[in-house]
């Protein structure tokens, strides 16, 4: 990942939220949509942008595409992924993290996907 093209993904507030919710863990673009409340072609946009510039690794999984952040991510994104991290307290990413939380209760065991928890 060129530095560049790093802090092109991270210049755009969608991308920075994008970034910190797959911080806490891998996640399909419905899960997406709900923690940050927008539209599901937005956050497809934004991802398929981080994804071409190798910011987030995309899995399918059954009808499903998994977004994560990249197992070896480079170490400039590691750094700014940890001041995501610190900026928790932010009122937007604060209010992105309790819809993810709700969001999660749904997951079945181990599974970031629309498949519903086993009752």
């Amino acid at each position: 990942m060129e530095f560049t093209a790093l802090y092109e993904c991270l210049c755009d507030p969608t991308r920075l939220r994008i970034l910190r919710a797959l911080a806490e863990g891998p996640l399909c673009v419905c899960h997406l949509q709900e923690a940050l409340a927008e539209p599901q072609v937005k956050i497809s946009k934004h991802l398929a942008y981080l994804k071409s510039h190798g910011a987030v690794t995309a899995e399918r999984r059954g009808s499903w595409m998994i977004y994560a952040l990249p197992a070896a991510a480079p170490r400039a994104l590691r750094v700014n992924l940890d001041c995501l991290t610190e900026a928790a307290h932010d009122p937007l990413f604060r209010d992105d993290a309790r819809r993810l939380a709700k969001v999660r209760k749904n997951f079945a065991a181990g599974e970031p996907t629309c498949a519903p928890r086993a009752r």
